[in-house]
């Protein structure tokens, strides 16, 4: 490990810190919009789906665009914009306002993860990458502990608008300051392409079709349970009597969990195997969701951590595997695909378990979610032949 290649990890950490924030931020106004607009569980679903959607849809362009203008200009850009849609969302008077004003900020928000995943990977591609990339998914939860925690508190005592905005005012900060540590540290620059193993010009650059169908549909039922479990958490949660300062300090004890665990699945892949360590954390995420839902207030609070461990856990497996699976030079693009994937599938999910929660119930709804994570057990055996236990630089 040189010293370069850490100052590329500290940015690529500083840069998930930020949009991590930015992401689940949105978990904590969700219940303070659907009080302000008056909003049911299928409208607030689709608020979350068209953040994610926004970052779903640009995963791939911008990946396309950092081979043509390099990661640089295109990170700092997309911060820019999601910070700004913070600023915006302070001012909105209605649903439908709210609904662009979070599109917009998903899409600014979609070059994050494929681009700084690929500067990380391409700093490690001779180091202990899985690693690498669970010490920037570990950075991207302590945004999450942080700024939503923050935030709650912000809008319990000057309002959600003034929060949000001085949250964005932060992001447009962030971004400049991106800017220039890229600048100084000379990368993220474009660079010349050349076809290997296959992947031309306009290729993915995927070696193991196989294999990175088998990672995708992982990525995409994790995501899928993710991303609905806390959109709908906060509700369970007021249900059983808690205020939304005391969400807000909930959400910091899940990922605080998450924290730990996106750092500590990457180091147990590189010890026990991929195949292993889904297994294990899928395991957990559903024992861990149906207790949630069951259990009293405290006891829920309880298992937050732990549960937290496991259910962003399993991300920072499948980050470092999506590198193995590719060629060097198209991993941009690779990643883009990736995230597209299992960021779709995050994105829809919110809106499809709204409208269960309409009908059934959130509790009922969450043990659903809880169930279907199991799902990636057996397909992780497909994944087996394509990967090498119990580790994989």
């Amino acid at each position: 490990m040189t010293r370069a290649s850490q100052a590329v990890l500290a940015v690529a950490c500083g840069t998930h810190f930020l949009h991590d924030g930015f992401a689940d931020v949105v978990y904590i106004l969700l219940p303070l919009w659907a009080a302000e607009f008056h909003l049911s569980f299928a409208e607030v679903g689709f608020l979350r789906t068209l953040y994610s959607g926004g970052m779903a849809l640009f995963q791939i362009p911008a990946g396309l665009l950092a081979e043509r203008f390099g990661e640089r200009v295109v990170l700092a850009a997309g911060t820019a914009v999601t910070a700004a849609g913070f600023v915006v969302a302070g001012w909105v008077g209605g649903f439908m306002a709210l609904g662009l004003v979070l599109l917009g900020a998903g899409l600014g928000s979609g070059v994050q993860h494929p681009l700084s995943s690929s500067i990380v990977s391409r700093a490690y591609e001779t180091g202990a990458r899985r690693t690498a990339l669970g010490t920037y998914n570990f950075a991207g939860d302590l945004g999450k502990v942080v700024f939503p925690a923050v935030v709650a508190l912000g809008a319990t005592l000057i309002g959600w608008r003034v929060s949000a905005g001085a949250f964005g005012v932060l992001g447009l900060v962030g971004a400049f300051v991106l800017a220039v540590l890229l600048r100084r540290l000379a990368i993220g620059h474009p660079e010349p392409s050349h076809a290997t193993d296959g992947a031309g010009r306009g290729g993915w650059g995927i070696r193991d079709a196989r294999g990175f169908q088998a990672l995708s549909a992982i990525g995409m039922i994790d995501n899928a349970t993710r991303s609905p479990f806390l959109t709908f958490l906060p509700f369970l949660l007021i249900a059983k009597g808690l205020t939304v300062a005391g969400v807000g300090g909930a959400f910091a004890l899940l990922f605080a969990g998450g924290a730990v665990g996106k750092f500590a699945c990457g180091v147990l892949a590189e010890r026990i195997g991929v195949i292993r360590a889904v297994v294990l954390t899928e395991a957990v995420t559903a024992i861990g969701i149906v207790t949630v839902v069951a259990a009293p207030l405290g006891v829920a609070l309880a298992v937050l951590p732990v549960l937290g461990v496991a259910l962003n856990g399993t991300s920072s497996v499948l980050y470092g595997t999506v590198a193995d699976l590719v060629s060097p030079e198209r991993r941009s693009r690779a990643y883009g695909l990736y995230y597209t994937l299992s960021i779709g599938a995050s994105a829809l999910a919110p809106s499809i378990y709204g409208v269960v929660s309409d009908s059934v119930g959130v509790p009922a709804t969450l043990v659903v979610i809880g169930l279907l994570v199991l799902v990636t057990i057996p397909l992780s055996l497909v994944l087996r032949p394509a990967v090498t236990a119990p580790a994989q630089a």
